[in-house]
């Protein structure tokens, strides 16, 4: 234990006794995301969260000790001590008494349980863990309280052997969690998931299900999904080209000669994407740090070139698994398999969904191509079967577009680029690079390195576990949106720029093709695992942690997300 910590919180203890999937992965792993009930918390705990009172130092087993603070009242808050001879340590809210003889008190924002021990069991080895600090630092503590602030009632937590036995076993326990390096399974079905914070991160249910060989339509039927079917947070776009962002407050604002042109709540922010020549001051970036919004630039022309983001993710257990199986070839080869045969499968579906005049040869041969993908026997291997794949895909193309303008020519032969030699390559470009982007943030949000991936190899500067992850959304996310936007007629002839052989977007059908972009990402769509609906930027994060499920070992395979 001592190569994680020092001294275990107590508020860790409470976790642990709540779900120790919960404490191995807040506390070992350092993942945490606020829900209502959270912020909830903080708000109640706001009272007592400032340092106040003064708490005398005591000596053990020193009678004048006692005698001199025998009279003295007690009443301090935010108290910070620990326990070497338990390893823990806590930031107790309050602790009140009289001399040598004090008790800690504990703020909870829920109501009082409606049982007869009259507080929750992960309320009492919170209490009983401090009460044993306390103790430990010579004062005499035989009782503390839990006060509930939904039911505004002190529940009186006797410091019984009973309860110290128990709380020492339990501190024994997370130390042998935490320093197993196996994260435990999830709770079954249970009704706790429903309130927890980090549910979306847990993935309780469906990583059940992807654990067990029984994946019957029935048992689908029973994942919950419980978390929101969208963010709450979304991006924001900036490419007017010489603007400034600066902080106001809980807002940024987006400004063009000293004039303010636009803003934005930091709350209601996911991510800020900066296109070209746009400046941003000091404070705005150290507040969206702080706040862990990632800062994403491009080039004018749309190249994805970097991010800034805070002191980033702190699972590292996650990162050297990743490292370890990119180093293997036939675990790389293993995920190349399913991102590859993703990708095909959601081809195919699109141009039957889409195509005009559908090809029954062209239906057959990349289905074809998609079992072939299990039989490939190296990464080179695996790229024929995609190359070949990607020509059949993009031959047939342009029968799934459908432009009414006349004046403009959407003919595509080819995919092209760098630089793209027509209007739809420059769509799809432009396009890729801002889902490259997306993939980006939610690889850092679940804490991988986007730069190392296990098909596309590494390069400075690529993120190449981000071009992974990508390949099976390219056409049901990228390809969908540039289809629509033509078809939709949201393009014409002046929306394009054409300097000699190279076409690239004006500034105008950016815009245009950003916002298709965030409405397909906003759109639901039914995973065809779980069996509930979820917008496709969801989609994006629950597919990074499925695959941080599979490389720590906690599902048999990584599933590829296709649509029916």
């Amino acid at each position: 234990m001592s190569e994680i910590t020092d001294l275990l919180p107590a508020r860790m203890l409470n976790e642990f006794v709540y779900c120790p999937r919960l404490f191995y992965i807040e506390f070992v792993q350092g993942e945490f995301e606020h829900s209502a009930d959270t912020v909830e918390g903080q708000s109640v705990h706001r009272r007592v969260d400032k340092e106040s009172g003064q708490l005398p130092t005591v000596e053990k087993n020193s009678g004048s000790s006692a005698e001199a603070i025998a009279d003295e009242e007690i009443r301090a808050q935010s108290v910070m001590l620990s326990s070497e001879k338990y390893g823990i340590i806590a930031k107790m809210d309050l602790v009140e008494g009289t001399g040598r003889m004090v008790s800690p008190v504990d703020y909870k924002k829920g109501k009082k349980p409606e049982f007869s021990e009259g507080a929750w069991p992960t309320d009492k080895v919170q209490i009983c863990s401090q009460a044993l600090i306390l103790r430990e630092n010579g004062y005499d503590c035989t009782e503390g309280f839990v006060y509930y602030a939904g039911s505004k009632e002190r529940v009186p937590i006797p410091i019984s052997e009973e309860l110290v036995e128990w709380t020492v076993r339990k501190v024994e326990e997370c130390r042998i969690v935490a320093a197993s390096g196996i994260c435990p399974a999830p709770l079954d079905d249970s009704p706790k998931c429903q309130k927890c914070s980090l549910v979306g991160i847990c993935l309780p249910d469906e990583t059940n299900l992807l654990s067990q060989i029984d994946e019957s339509p029935e048992k689908k039927k029973d994942i919950r999904r419980l978390y929101p079917a969208r963010d709450d947070a979304i991006p924001v776009y900036i490419q007017e080209q010489g603007s400034m962002v600066t902080k106001r407050g809980e807002e940024i604002l987006i400004k063009m000669g000293g004039s303010t042109i636009g803003s934005a709540k930091l709350i209601e922010m996911s991510q800020l994407a900066l296109f070209g020549n746009v400046q941003l001051t000091t404070p705005a970036i150290k507040e969206l740090c702080d706040r862990n919004i990632p800062i994403c630039y491009f080039s004018t022309g749309g190249w994805f070139s970097g991010i800034t983001h805070g002191m980033g993710h702190k699972n590292v257990e996650l990162r050297i698994r990743q490292y370890a199986t990119a180093s293997d070839p036939a675990k790389a080869l293993a995920l190349a398999k399913k991102v590859t045969e993703g990708k095909i499968r959601n081809c195919r579906t699109l141009l039957r969904r889409n195509s005009q005049k559908a090809s029954p040869s062209a239906m057959n041969e990349l289905a074809k191509l998609a079992k072939c993908v299990a039989d490939a026997k190296s990464a080179e291997e695996l790229l024929g079967i995609e190359g070949s794949a990607s020509r059949v895909y993009f031959m047939h193309f342009p029968d799934m577009l459908k432009h009414p303008d006349s004046e403009i020519d959407f003919d595509f032969e080819s995919r092209n680029r760098r630089p793209p030699k027509d209007p739809v390559n420059s769509l799809l470009s432009y396009v890729y690079a801002v889902l490259a982007k997306d993939v980006t943030v939610s690889l850092l949000s679940v804490g991988f390195d986007p730069y190392l991936g296990f098909y596309h190899r590494p390069r400075y500067g690529r993120p190449s576990l981000a071009l992974d992850m990508m390949e099976e959304f390219r056409p049901i996310i990228a390809d969908s949106t540039v289809i629509t936007l033509i078809n939709n007629g949201e393009v014409c002839a002046k929306d394009f720029v054409r300097r000699g052989n190279a076409v690239s977007i004006a500034p105008a059908a950016k815009k245009s093709l950003l916002k298709a972009y965030e409405r397909r990402m906003d759109d639901l769509v039914t995973h065809p695992t779980f069996g509930y609906r979820i917008s496709y930027r969801r989609v994006l994060e629950v597919q990074a942690r499925l695959l941080a499920r599979y490389l720590l070992g906690e599902i048999e395979e990584y599933p590829m997300f296709c649509t029916r």
